[in-house]
């Protein structure tokens, strides 16, 4: 088996999390249960899912010169993660997100990025040579959108596949769209992006063909525990999701962005890729925690 190289570019984060019995409401102040914090940020989450699955993993990010940031290299490096372009930013602290989580699993997140704010092109030409040496390139939504721009031509130019998970949702140009191989919003952005609303499979796969004839090669719409939809530019096809019970939602998207990515560079074929991927993001949802979360290659079955 062939394992084509991984560069993530994106968010690291540290990660504060409160368990509740409910989401407060605006206004409201609700005594929550247990508090913990974890490394986190999308784009540190994806690179730890992709590298527990077995990816060959590199992440060029910029956290803050604090406890946090060495925090994050040393997670990084325990997982066989590259941190030779994990830049430090000496005026600006890490990321930091404070999450709470109810009974159900659900979750609300607010995110102070700090330092992945500052990730700017000039770092990215630093990357340079990491992500014309890689064969996927794999974003989101955390990092300033100029950069994703600049990344995704650089790669493009290159011929490789470029993976955008677009979280945070963000209206997306279509000259950004043309140089994505695969995108992979869940209902919220693919109706965000597509101005489609996104209510069942059918408004989903109307969405997905927007993206597509907007010059994306592959467009997965997530759609949580109902699984992911598929769309090539025939038909759409629904991957479901294996059925689990949620603990913790929080970085379910992020292992299914690992996984999807390591399933292409590895070859398999679109569909089982998905499939995949979905059984990876189910097995996070019934732990805590975001890249505590990720399971390694060995509990897919």
């Amino acid at each position: 088996m062939v394992f084509h190289r991984i560069a993530v570019v994106g968010s690291s984060n540290t990660d504060m999390v409160i368990k509740t019995t409910k989401l407060p409401v605006p206004g409201e102040t609700i005594l929550g249960g247990t508090f913990f914090m974890n490394p986190g940020g999308k784009g540190a989450n994806q690179a730890v899912a992709a590298a527990r699955l077995g990816g060959k993993v590199s992440f060029i990010g910029k956290t803050g010169d604090d406890v946090f940031g060495k925090q994050a290299r040393q997670l990084f490096e325990i997982e066989n993660i590259n941190t030779d372009y994990l830049l430090t930013d000496p005026d600006h602290p890490s990321g930091v997100a404070l999450i709470t989580v109810d009974a159900k699993g659900e979750n609300c997140i607010v995110v102070a990025p700090g330092s992945n704010s500052y990730l700017f092109q000039s770092d990215i030409d630093l990357a340079r040579k990491e992500i014309l040496r890689s064969d996927i390139i794999l974003m989101q939504h955390e990092i300033p959108v100029k950069t994703v721009g600049y990344v995704a031509n650089i790669a493009f130019e290159a011929g490789k596949k470029v993976i955008l998970n677009p979280a945070p949702a963000l209206q997306i140009s279509d000259e950004l769209l043309s140089k994505l191989y695969l995108i992979t919003p869940n209902e919220t952005e693919a109706e965000l992006i597509s101005g489609i609303p996104v209510k069942d499979i059918d408004s989903a796969t109307l969405a997905a063909r927007n993206l597509y004839e907007r010059g994306v090669k592959v467009v997965i719409i997530t759609l949580g525990s109902k699984g992911a939809l598929l769309f090539t530019g025939e038909e759409a096809k629904l991957i479901p999701s294996p059925k689990v019970e949620a603990v913790d939602t929080t970085a379910a998207g992020d292992v299914f962005n690992g996984a999807i990515a390591v399933a292409i560079s590895e070859g398999l074929e679109l569909e089982k890729a998905v499939e995949f991927a979905c059984k990876a993001a189910a097995i996070s949802v019934t732990r805590m925690g975001a890249q505590v979360s990720a399971p390694y290659r060995k509990e897919i079955k």
